[in-house]
């Protein structure tokens, strides 16, 4: 099927956005696409930071981005907007590194005060750089989220339920985006 780049924004090694992501990756790979994980944080910070885009790290997070079908964004939410490391990712991009791809931004935050976060502050940003289709985003709260010291994670189940359901959306527009590019 597609191939699905799953970009973690989160600065922590251990953030409930990047196990979230990490468990549905596994539900991605279950409908049958190939799932590369991408977690911005192990990019240099110098090469982040300093801007410099032909760091090798730097070089291929933009190929990864632009061998994917489709891109899922994950970040949490700090003052109302998407983690800074995933903006100074998204920063040294190409403008429109995702032109053709469908995208499903996701955050995680500590309270529903936030949730506005994905339509204000993500999804224009992804837009602006040429996502073909932004599928509908989802918001998580931190307390849905269990993360063990196994790695593994346990969402609640209302949670759960609406996290399959977008997933399973971006699958299937997944499998739409091609003949509808095709179409036109």
């Amino acid at each position: 099927m597609a191939t699905v780049l799953s970009v973690s924004g989160s600065p922590s090694a251990s953030s409930r956005t990047g196990r979230l992501l990490r468990h549905l990756d596994q539900r991605l790979t279950a409908l049958g696409h190939q799932v590369v994980p991408l977690d911005v944080r192990t990019i240099p910070a110098e090469a982040l930071l300093g801007a410099d885009f032909r760091h090798p790290a730097i070089v291929e997070a933009t190929e990864l981005f632009a061998r994917a079908d489709g891109v899922v964004v994950g970040t949490p939410v700090y003052k109302a907007s998407y983690s800074g490391v995933l903006k100074a990712l998204l920063d040294l991009l190409p403008q429109y590194a995702l032109t053709g791809k469908t995208v499903l931004p996701l955050a995680t935050g500590g309270s529903t005060a936030h949730v506005l976060a994905i339509d204000y502050a993500l999804r224009p940003v992804l837009n602006s750089m040429g996502a073909a289709h932004i599928v509908q985003g989802w918001f998580t709260l931190d307390k849905d989220i269990t993360a063990h010291d196994d790695g593994t994670v346990t969402v609640a189940p209302a949670a759960t339920e609406a996290l399959t359901q977008v997933v399973d959306q971006f699958s299937a527009a997944l499998v739409r985006t091609p003949y509808l590019a095709a179409a036109s």
